[in-house]
Order: structure tokens, then sequence, then C-alpha cells
């Protein structure tokens, strides 16, 4: 049976590191996409547009995680009933 993801590790891990939740959910792609967004837009800070789209990706990327992981569990559980 393919293991269950905790949605609030998830969550708390794009908390932290936006996309790392993504990655813990299996994502990989999407996990290191949002990295290298967010990386941009700490790099846009210097011209001020990075503060408006820094949390923006940032709460995304905890809603996704969260969600994703969600997904992931109720998919698991349809499979193996």
């Amino acid at each position: 049976m393919p293991t269950q993801k905790s949605a609030g590790v998830a969550a708390v891990l794009s908390f932290f590191i936006s996309g790392l939740g993504q990655i813990y959910n299996g994502h990989f792609f999407k996990g290191i996409m949002l990295i290298i967004i967010q990386l941009i837009n700490g790099a846009l800070t210097a011209i001020l547009i990075g503060y408006i789209f820094l949390p923006i990706v940032w709460l995304f990327a905890i809603i996704d995680a969260y969600r994703s992981a969600n997904k992931i569990n109720a998919r698991n559980n349809r499979r193996f009933r």
C-alpha cells in the first residue's frame, strides 16, 4: 500500500520553504519550480515587485501542498478498499 501523506507536514514544509511540501508529496517538478520562482521573487524585491508576488506564491505553495496531500490520501484510500 502506498504511504499516506500528512497534510500538516506538507503544509509546514511549504511554510518554511516554498515547494518543499510538494516535493514531500512526490510532485518534484512542481516543488523545484516553486523554489525557483521564489528565488526569482526574492531577487525581485530589489525593485519592489517581489514584495507582491513573494507572499502570493508562498500562500499558494502552502495551500497546494495541504490539498495535494489530502488528494493523495483520498486516492490511496479509494484504491485499497
